[in-house]
């Protein structure tokens, strides 16, 4: 056996039979191992390796099984880090599997590409380091394959994330020798674990703190999302009259238009969300870090330890009570706590109907739900235009892919979802040119869904390539370019000062025609949802080319209001 059919047994073994790659020098001698196990193992070409790093990243985020990028030393560790990065701050599951590019045998001479650590090259495993959970440098056959297990071991244990396998160059050829002083195992013993068991008496505190709770709130965080929970939260807030607000990882895990929805809490958010917690005496966090974003860079009046009752729960120890200090740490997975509250005894009706009517009428006072009809210069549209035909269109099979800047301000802010768990957003590095290459490989990943990506028109001339990803695939995706013909988000924030953000309106309908795929162009409102529909009629990649009003702003959206002062919570 050598050392690239023992890593491709490796990650068969352990259900891993996808992956994504541009391949280069080492991956390139690794590749004859996978094309022999090709009735096994899926190898979807890519582009580039930023879009690979984005469709491993979104693999493993919509299945909780390791997504995996096969990249070249130099490429993994700079455009491929897009997508790990992503995975990093996002608790996706990924494998990242790549080399030295040290030529066999020249790496203490400063070869080109090589990334041994030597004088005058790079360092993958160091780089590496600094973006995964775990790394680790192979230099011999068997510890490429153990290395593999080990990765695999880390990318799906809590809090799950990327790992790295580095690999010596010249070892992916070698014969792994039949005499090892250290015996190689099969890969499943490796992985075996057992669910974290919640501590009975926290989980009691739980229950009771939320019993006694006038204005009780609960705050949804990635933990829901991937724990696939959502319904679960539903029915128990919906049971005992909990409002219910989200994180940006957390949004879209529960139906949006119920009546204990009030939206993603934050800077950029719903201003209903923000009020519903700074209102709340008790604060249950379920799988979310409480990162500054969510509250509003520590607003002094949002949360307010000692004042409220903070209870947080989290698959990680480390993440409850990192950013506030909380009242109750508890560590465990937020499915298990809900099953527990789920078996407790609901609460009266009456108090149901007294919190379900403060959650009202914060809802009522901060137009959650609400979206106004604006007026744009002739020929183009407002982003609420786009989420209001979105909010019509997208059913209980669709997912929905997000980018970075005002088109995703837009949709976290003022597009309530209706069917839990279809969207698909980047949150860790939220960077621009992640929705097309993750509408693809949500699509390659899910095959049955419906899948529609939103994207700027800066962020999509960076990853367009993944359109010629989809159609190579023979896959059925929609691509919705909001077309404002610049940097939108920038734009908004040096007001006057128009530097450095303006773009050429292009016809991104030719350059959807140019690789493979179709499209359509939309310059008024009334348009967007036949476009939508045409698009997914036609079959392969559809661009729908929407020209936004450069003046349309992520602000007229955004909850930039002073919070108001609040008398104690009683």
């Amino acid at each position: 056996m050598r050392t690239n059919e023992g890593v491709i047994s490796t990650f068969i073994e352990a259900g891993i039979t996808r992956g994504f790659t541009l391949p280069g020098l080492g991956i390139t001698w690794s590749l004859p191992a996978f094309h022999d196990r090709k009735s096994e193992f899926d190898l979807v070409l890519a582009r580039t390796e930023q879009s690979a790093s984005v469709m491993a990243q979104v693999a493993g985020k919509l299945t909780g099984r390791p997504g995996l990028l096969m990249a070249q030393g130099p490429f993994s560790t700079t455009t491929g880090a897009f997508g790990i990065l992503e995975a990093y701050f996002s608790s996706s599951p990924m494998v990242i599997m790549t080399d030295t590019s040290c030529y066999d045998g020249f790496a203490q001479m400063g070869v080109y590409q090589t990334m041994t650590g030597d004088y005058g090259a790079g360092d993958a495993f160091a780089v590496l380091k600094t973006m995964t959970k775990f790394a680790t440098y192979a230099t011999t056959p068997a510890e490429a394959i153990y290395g593999t297990q080990l990765a695999i071991k880390h990318a799906i244990t809590p809090r799950q994330g990327p790992a790295a396998m580095v690999m010596r160059t010249n070892i992916i050829k070698q014969e792994v020798p039949d005499d090892l002083r250290a015996t190689l195992y099969p890969t499943e013993g490796y992985l075996r674990h057992t669910p974290m068991v919640p501590d009975a008496e926290a989980l009691a505190g739980i229950a009771t703190a939320l019993k006694r709770a006038k204005t009780p709130v609960i705050i949804a965080g990635n933990g829901i999302y991937m724990s696939r929970s959502g319904h679960k939260l539903q029915e128990f807030a919906s049971r005992d009259g909990i409002g219910v607000a989200t994180s940006y990882h957390g949004k879209g895990t529960i139906d949006e238009t119920t009546d204990i929805a009030v939206g993603m809490m934050g800077t950029w958010a719903s201003a209903a969300a923000n009020r519903m917690v700074q209102a709340a005496d008790v604060i249950l966090v379920l799988g979310c870090s409480l990162g500054p974003e969510y509250t509003r860079f520590r607003d002094a009046r949002m949360m307010r330890p000692g004042e409220q009752t903070i209870l947080q729960v989290d698959i990680d120890p480390l993440q409850a009570g990192w950013v506030l200090p909380v009242d109750q740490a508890v560590t465990a997975d937020v499915s298990d706590v809900l099953d527990y509250l789920l078996g407790t005894t609901a609460q009266d009706d009456a108090t149901v109907d007294a919190r379900k009517a403060r959650i009202a009428a914060i809802k009522s006072e901060n137009d959650y739900g609400v979206l106004p009809h604006y007026a744009t210069r002739p020929g183009t549209v407002h982003y609420a235009d786009i989420m209001r035909s979105l909010g019509d269109f997208l059913g209980p099979e669709d997912l929905l892919t997000l980018d970075a800047g005002t088109n995703r301000i837009w949709a976290t802010s003022r597009l309530p979802l209706r069917h839990p768990h279809q969207l698909v957003a980047p949150g860790g590095i939220g960077g621009m040119g992640w929705s097309t290459p993750a509408a693809t490989g949500a699509k390659l990943t899910c095959p049955d869904k419906r899948v529609t990506g939103v994207i700027g028109d800066g962020g999509f001339v960076m990853t367009m390539d993944a359109i010629a990803t989809a159609s190579e695939h023979g896959l059925d995706v929609v691509y919705v370019v909001a077309n404002n013909a610049g940097l939108g988000m920038v734009r908004d924030n040096l007001g006057n000062q128009a530097i450095g953000v303006d773009f050429a309106d292009h016809d991104f309908t030719k350059v959807a025609e140019g690789l493979g795929g179709s499209g359509l162009t939309v310059t008024e409102a009334d348009q967007i949802g036949d476009a939508l529909r045409e698009a997914h009629s036609r079959g392969g990649p559809v661009v729908v080319d929407i020209k936004v009003d450069p003046a349309a702003s992520h602000r007229d959206c955004s909850d930039y209001a002073e919070l108001p002062e609040l008398a104690p919570a009683t």
